[in-house]
């Protein structure tokens, strides 16, 4: 007997903290399956999207693959992925593919509206940095051709610390030179030297050192 009150005294602190914070527990609880919900309902939000987005962008490759596509088609289709399914691999896919076939055909001004698109898809936490990594790369070259330099700088710059690849380093260098901040774009040809592996980068990289100030 004395057994089984010891026992039951063991639960009385525990009954006592349920009892005070019993509103708080409830409210946890609440939280957790509403969180769980939410994540489970998300999950087949993104699955369906994508498997919508999926069929769009076939047809987007279908017309793509034709011998004249129809750019009014074109435009169509990679609209209704950026109102609809503007977060999907589907929609960057197509944003980068048109810019570069805006860039190719000299439409400038329509191929950096789609990489801008592009790049604030895919900037800061939970972006993809290879999709905005490119369309920074491809947007700052424009920009130079164009005589931009401030813009096209700002658009490598997030790349262009010493941890990026030599390409970067090199397109760094190619914007500092139009600035005439030729000791600036010494240094980023030098890290891009020193990042390229193939000797034809190597000496390029060399002649463009040597022509600086000539």
């Amino acid at each position: 007997m004395n057994n089984v009150y010891e026992n039951n005294m063991r639960f009385v602190p525990f009954l006592k903290f349920l009892d005070k914070y019993r509103k708080i527990i409830v409210a946890i609880f609440i939280l957790v399956i509403l969180a769980i919900t939410f994540f489970i309902i998300s999950n087949q939000i993104e699955k369906q999207n994508n498997e919508e987005a999926s069929v769009l962008y076939s047809e987007w490759l279908e017309e793509l693959s034709n011998e004249n596509p129809n750019l009014d088609n074109l435009n169509t289709i990679l609209n209704q992925l950026l109102v609809d399914y503007k977060n999907t691999g589907y929609t960057k896919l197509a944003l980068l593919s048109k810019a570069n076939m805006d860039a190719k055909s000299n439409e400038f001004n329509q191929a950096l509206e789609n990489f801008n698109i592009l790049i604030d898809l895919t900037n800061g936490f939970g972006g993809n940095k290879i999709f905005n990594k490119m369309a920074r790369v491809s947007a700052a070259r424009i920009l130079l051709t164009q005589d931009r330099y401030e813009e096209a700088l700002k658009m490598v710059d997030t790349y262009s610390s010493s941890g990026t690849n030599g390409y970067i380093h090199e397109l760094t260098g190619d914007i500092l030179v139009k600035q005439n901040k030729n000791n600036l774009a010494i240094t980023q040809y030098e890290l891009a030297a020193a990042k390229y592996s193939d000797e034809t980068s190597k000496s390029i990289i060399s002649m463009k050192i040597a022509n600086i100030g000539t």
